[in-house]
């Protein structure tokens, strides 16, 4: 296979297609209506009609998530909420206490969150993962004390699809007292999550994870004493004065009805991804010196991240264009370094700057799967032929 295709081949469909037909309507449909402008803190017949529409979508946002509509707040996505998750609970809780928790495998929107409140002056304790990527309870349990006032563990990791036990996660933190937040931007719409049953208490997700439209999220924020974080921003009274701001009423249409649509196709949707995910590691994964980055039972079944010996990370992206896939966080991607994730899984450099995400979406197709296998396959084998020597040594890195 030496040539490629001028038109992309996209595995991702959850971050790379267009959203979902049914919410492209109902964006455009509010877009043309007359209240579609108006501003939904307005009193005028044009205001109420728009913040009707705000509540029906924050009622579909909480069907989701099994939470109460006044739960969620509105933001612009997963980043924006784990900031304000992080930086506004830790801030508001500071007088608690001033010593924090987070892995080292979690999203650059958490991590460097945590390194900011370290400039602040708080003091962080970052866990390293088990080589699973699990994080291991007993571990978590030995850095508490009685000064530690946050806990951020994200629920499906971003880079390998590691699912932690955020049940058990949240339970060690409820006894405690700690608050603890999840980044739950890769599970939100994809896994079930029952916020009534879930000791959770800040919870971040974004609409375009799960076909809705870019530029909207959610930070749930659990109706108990002492979880409201500090605003960001001040300004009006907009989402419970945590977030002001004239609301996007279009993007939030659209994101409740992804909400919708995602909840009702979810176990569907698992089950497809589950299938593809097998076919495309069973069609690769007899190449020798390949590494499967996550054990099956413990990753979410829409992401599968392979590392192979002896062959150049940079390299082996170009090489499987037109395939859209990924070297580790999209928002790492321009850097050129190896993955921190599977650094602290305890892979080594050169596996780690060599491993490829694949993610599945509602529209990826078994001949997309197949043309990745060829594709992925011939790429490994070429380059590990026009270097023999490394591929050699590989194991040794």
């Amino acid at each position: 296979m030496t040539g490629t295709s001028p038109l992309p081949v996209y595995l991702d469909h959850a971050a790379t297609t267009p959203v979902d037909a049914a919410v492209t309507a109902a964006m455009v449909e509010c877009l043309e209506s007359p209240f579609g402008f108006a501003n939904p803190s307005s009193s005028h017949i044009a205001g109420r009609q728009s913040a009707a529409a705000i509540e029906h979508a924050r009622v579909q946002v909480a069907g989701l998530l099994n939470a109460e509509p006044h739960e969620i707040v509105f933001t612009s996505g997963a980043t924006e909420s784990n900031n304000l998750a992080i930086l506004g609970a830790a801030r508001q809780r500071a007088s608690r206490g001033r010593h924090l928790v987070t892995m080292t495998t979690e999203h650059k929107a958490v991590t460097e969150c945590f390194e900011a409140l370290e400039r602040e002056g708080f003091e962080v304790t970052w866990l390293n993962p088990e080589m699973s990527g699990l994080l291991d309870p007993d571990r978590l349990e030995a850095v508490l004390r009685d000064d530690t006032q946050l806990l951020s563990v994200m629920h499906v990791n971003n880079e390998t699809g590691i699912v932690q036990d955020i049940g058990s996660i949240g339970a060690i933190c409820r006894a405690r007292g700690i608050l603890y937040h999840c980044d739950a931007a890769q599970s939100a719409g994809k896994l079930e999550i029952d916020l009534k049953v879930l000791p959770v208490d800040l919870m971040s997700l974004t609409a375009h994870k799960f076909h809705g439209p870019q530029g909207i999220g959610a930070l749930y924020v659990a109706d108990r004493p002492g979880s409201h974080p500090a605003p960001l921003i001040y300004g009006g009274p907009q989402e419970r004065r945590i977030r002001p701001g004239t609301q996007a009423v279009h993007q939030i249409i659209g994101f409740g009805v992804a909400a919708e649509l995602a909840a009702a196709r979810r176990e569907a949707d698992t089950e497809k991804f589950r299938v593809l995910r097998e076919r495309l590691w069973q069609g690769i994964g007899d190449l020798p010196d390949l590494w499967r980055n996550g054990a099956e039972e413990h990753t979410f079944p829409g992401i599968l991240n392979v590392s192979a010996g002896g062959v150049d990370g940079e390299s082996l992206m170009l090489g499987l264009e037109p395939l859209c896939v990924a070297s580790g966080a999209a928002c790492n991607s321009q850097s050129g370094e190896s993955s921190y994730v599977l650094r602290a899984m305890g892979r080594s450099d050169a596996l780690a700057q060599s491993a490829i995400r694949f993610s599945l979406g509602r529209g990826t197709r078994n001949g997309e799967i197949d043309r990745a296998i060829e594709r992925y396959r011939w790429a490994v084998q070429h380059l590990r032929a026009l270097a023999p020597a490394r591929a050699a040594t590989a194991n040794r890195a």
